[in-house]
């Protein structure tokens, strides 16, 4: 059996809400009008790991725990799950903190990492000294999976009425993991699209789901980062909304994934891997 849906935090952490009313003027042909409209929030998030910083990110401030395990495990700070020890959120006025405790060795890598990145001037990419060092690739995915295209257009049907912060804002992005017979289980918004992915990346480790058994919806292009923390995960199936770039499709290709662009309800295209998918 599937585990059931964690819940969302998708009203906001305690003290900061996820959307604001703000006074606009609205134009139509007809002339201006005063309205009410609802916008996106986005908070800094500081990720540490054994207490040490290491990353500030802007994101939507709920299902933060969601995001910190996704990003720990979608990024390779980690080699598995179980090597997340502790999560712990805080938040310090307007600061919000979550702290990451993880196995010894890994956090030593993680130093060493950081050590890479502020003793080098130029340096992009985590503290990486190569081209190879820089763009990851994850082992392949061998997961079997086969998905009727009607059920996958019924889930992209779907995906409208999942998306409650959306639905208020229109500015946010949302990733659905779904399973090929039963539809939508888990959906995670953001107002970026990784960290939207990370979080329900972390949802499904949290909760325990058997992360291979399903397939990722995004309502977002399929960048290069997009394919790499699915494929790192173990899932076959990336359905994205708009298009893949080149290096993604080059990525999702070697490693074995299915990757599904410009994916809307009665068409799609795929670019690689096509057998997990039949009429």
């Amino acid at each position: 059996m599937p585990a059931p849906e964690p819940p969302s935090t998708a009203a906001g952490q305690p003290g900061l809400p996820t959307s604001t009313e703000v006074r606009v003027q609205r134009w139509r042909d007809e002339g201006t009008a005063s309205a009410t409209d609802v916008v996106a929030e986005e908070s800094p998030v500081a990720l540490r790991y054994q207490g040490a910083p290491y990353v500030v990110m802007l994101a939507t401030p709920a299902d933060l725990e969601d995001l910190a395990v996704g990003f720990t495990v979608s990024e390779a700070i980690v080699a598995s799950p179980d090597e997340i020890r502790h999560v712990r959120q805080q938040l310090t006025g307007d600061a919000l903190e979550v702290n990451i405790d993880i196995a010894p060795p890994r956090f030593a890598e993680l130093l060493q990492r950081q050590r890479n990145l502020t003793g080098r001037t130029g340096c992009g990419l985590c503290g990486a000294e190569t081209v190879e060092g820089a763009i990851r690739r994850p082992p392949p995915v061998r997961a079997t999976l086969s998905v009727p295209l009607a059920k996958l257009h019924a889930a992209l049907q779907e995906l409208a009425a999942r998306q409650p912060l959306n639905e208020r804002t229109g500015s946010v992005h949302a990733a659905a993991w779904v399973l090929p017979e039963e539809g939508i289980r888990i959906v995670r918004e953001d107002v970026g699209r990784h960290n939207a992915l990370d979080k329900l990346i972390g949802a499904l480790i949290r909760s325990k789901a058997d992360i291979a058994s399903g397939y990722i919806i995004i309502t977002s292009r399929a960048s290069y980062e997009m394919v790499q923390k699915t494929a790192t995960v173990g899932v076959s199936l990336l359905v994205a909304i708009s298009a893949p770039t080149g290096l993604a499709i080059r990525l999702a290709e070697a490693c074995g994934l299915t990757l599904v662009g410009f994916a809307r309800p009665g068409r799609h295209v795929i670019y690689t891997h096509p057998q997990r998918l039949r009429a």
